[in-house]
């Protein structure tokens, strides 16, 4: 029995690591020399682009936001049909003053001394806008020139709700790399997503909609913007992937910066699973599918798994092959013991960081869903970096 168990467990984190990457990387490549690549659309012109609200969500935000209406303000789209709106609610600090000077320049504040919470500030907000289109972005995402154009080119196809831009991290820190490496392989997996039904979630920091399939989301939503998108698609709607559209921001400034975004994403993880247990329904047939490969897996069952098969392993490691298996695990733990070691020196050790960075994701999750069932996870959001 703990023989069946411990290959059972194993199988899954194989399977979602390893084995849906490279199912789905195989399903789009399949598609792809079927079909025209989704990227390979013309730019719309001027007269045929929609109106766009861009709404930057900022709490405490002095540091950057003068930076991120600057960014905001020169992308390369018809000043006519851009609406920018920031969100501030419950910010102390000089956020909303440094905004004010940028009224003259048909920015708007939104803004109620009262913290409720992003999704709150969200569903307050986006009635209030104009834009056909809505973009939503963080304070510190910095948007490449061209990425408005590039998202809203899929609105033409009506059968399209959602479409979300790429996410980069500069790599200046330890802790860059480590994210910089996982945004690559989501994107990736985005991509194979998009071409195979319809890609997992948007990041809150570069996803555009269309502003009459937004719904107010529950205002303790850790990750609202997973489950607006998800939800869009559950309307019947696609959601696709421009890797195109790309949003730069700086990593975490810390570990335990890095640990603290990392269990609120995975406490929103499980809340969204639970909310959205509907998307596992198995009459959405391929959808399910992703959902339950891409996101329910990865979020709620494999971290558990992890450490179950390192105890099991150790119950049956008086036999060949377990007791080669077990050396195995225990060296690959000893390299994330390593690779945390170097963070911590502020080294980067190859490969021993990425092992250290796959072992704190997977810790992260399972704190992150310990923190949420035992409702010690706040809803209101810091700084969208510390």
């Amino acid at each position: 029995m703990l023989e069946l168990i411990f290959w059972g467990a194993i199988s899954i984190v194989i399977y979602t690591y390893l084995g849906y990457p490279a199912l789905a990387s195989l399903l789009a490549w399949i598609i792809r020399r079927r079909t025209s690549n989704y990227s390979q659309l013309s730019p719309l012109e001027d007269a045929n682009l929609p109106t766009v609200t861009l709404i930057i969500a900022a709490y405490n935000e002095e540091s950057i936001i003068a930076k991120k209406l600057e960014n905001s303000l020169a992308l390369d789209y018809p000043r006519n049909k851009l609406e920018i709106v920031v969100a501030a609610d419950g910010s102390t600090d000089r956020t909303c003053e440094i905004v004010r000077q940028y009224t003259q320049y048909g920015v708007t504040l939104h803004w109620q001394p009262e913290r409720r919470g992003k999704a709150a500030a969200l569903n307050r907000v986006v009635p209030l806008t104009k834009g056909e289109i809505i973009v939503f972005s963080d304070a510190n995402a910095m948007y490449d020139k061209e990425a408005l154009r590039k998202l809203v080119r899929h609105f033409a196809n009506p059968k399209i709700g959602c479409v979300a831009g790429a996410k980069k991290i500069s790599q200046k820190s330890v802790t860059g790399a480590g994210e910089g490496l996982y945004w690559r392989y989501e994107s990736h997996l985005k991509q194979c997503d998009t071409l195979i039904g319809s890609m997992m979630g948007a990041p809150g920091e570069i996803f555009a909609i269309r502003r009459d399939l937004y719904e107010p989301v529950e205002e303790d939503s850790l990750i609202e913007d997973f489950i607006i998108s998800m939800r869009i698609i559950a309307k019947g709607y696609k959601a696709v992937y421009e890797p195109e559209a790309i949003s730069w921001e700086e990593a975490s400034s810390s570990l335990k910066g890095e640990w603290q975004r990392r269990t609120r994403i995975s406490a929103g993880g499980i809340q969204a699973i639970l909310r959205l247990k509907g998307m596992l329904n198995p009459s959405r047939g391929r959808l399910a599918f992703q959902y339950l490969s891409h996101r329910v897996l990865r979020w709620v069952i494999t971290p558990w798994l992890l450490p179950l098969g390192l105890i099991i392993n150790t119950f049956l490691a008086y036999k060949t092959p377990y007791n080669w298996l077990l050396i195995g695990q225990l060296l690959f733990y000893g390299g994330a013991l390593i690779g945390w070691l170097g963070a911590y020196l502020g080294k980067l050790w190859f490969p021993f960081y990425f092992i250290f960075y796959f072992c704190m994701l997977n810790a992260a999750a399972i704190v992150g869903c310990l923190k949420y069932l035992t409702g010690r996870q706040p809803v209101a959001w810091s700084k969208a970096r510390e």
